[in-house]
């Protein structure tokens, strides 16, 4: 096991053993114990009470975050030539179709997010091999295949993530900086948390919510009673 460095130390004991924390707490404490020398992002891991193996307890969805991911987030709009204009004035950073499609092709992934059309999806699905290991294959569930390419570019630039429970039942997603004031933070773990338990399976038996932890990069977790947000 390594050794813990001197600020690591220090991060740790500022954190209770055994201790629930409410958001608000846990948001302060968070950039008290991150010593990174760059803006770390901080991180949200809720384990869920669903077997994600069944169909009927997938839990998938989107939130728009109050305050936003503080991430400047690459859009890429493939869209038919009507939306091009409106798709740049929304703020996506790259707008076109067949060029871009060909540069995808060729292994160009330089993107966090692609919008997209409907009737274009035909085209996309031979990129799948390229896209879907990395994430990138646009989802009607996730809000990015749309009628309204501009209306979605804005909403992802403003904050709007999407997010899905993992083999282990563990939801885990960036919610904010650390440079963010502890309220801002709070408020889009406040906002995450919420979505989720909306989100709750019909079939999902028990404890849904059975642990909450905002870490940043790096940083040790910090346990959040779930009291504090539902």
């Amino acid at each position: 096991m390594a050794k813990l460095t001197k600020n690591q130390k220090l991060a740790a004991e500022k954190i209770e053993a055994g201790k629930l924390y409410t958001v608000a707490e846990a948001a302060a404490l968070v950039k008290e114990i991150t010593t990174t020398k760059f803006d770390a992002s901080v991180d949200v891991d809720v384990r869920l009470g669903v077997d994600p193996r069944k169909a009927n307890q997938m839990v998938r969805g989107v939130v728009s975050l109050p305050h936003g991911t503080g991430k400047q987030v690459r859009v890429l709009a493939l869209c038919t030539a009507d939306q091009e204009a409106a798709a740049k004035e929304a703020g996506a950073d790259y707008v076109g179709l067949d060029e871009y499609i060909e540069k995808i092709k060729g292994g160009w992934t330089d993107i966090d997010v692609i919008i997209t059309q409907p009737q274009i999806m035909g085209k996309i699905g031979a990129l799948g091999r390229v896209l879907g290991p990395r994430g990138l294959m646009p989802n009607p569930k996730s809000g990015t295949v749309t009628m309204d390419v501009a209306k979605a570019v804005k909403e992802v630039k403003q904050g709007k993530i999407d997010f899905k429970v993992d083999k282990f039942g563990i939801v885990h997603t960036s919610i904010g900086k650390v440079s963010f004031a502890p309220e801002a933070i709070a408020e889009n773990a406040i906002e995450f948390v919420q979505t989720l338990i909306k989100l709750k399976p019909a079939v999902s038996k028990g404890t849904y919510i059975k642990s909450i932890y905002l870490s940043s990069t790096m940083s040790q977790g910090i346990k959040i009673d779930p009291k504090s947000i539902e």
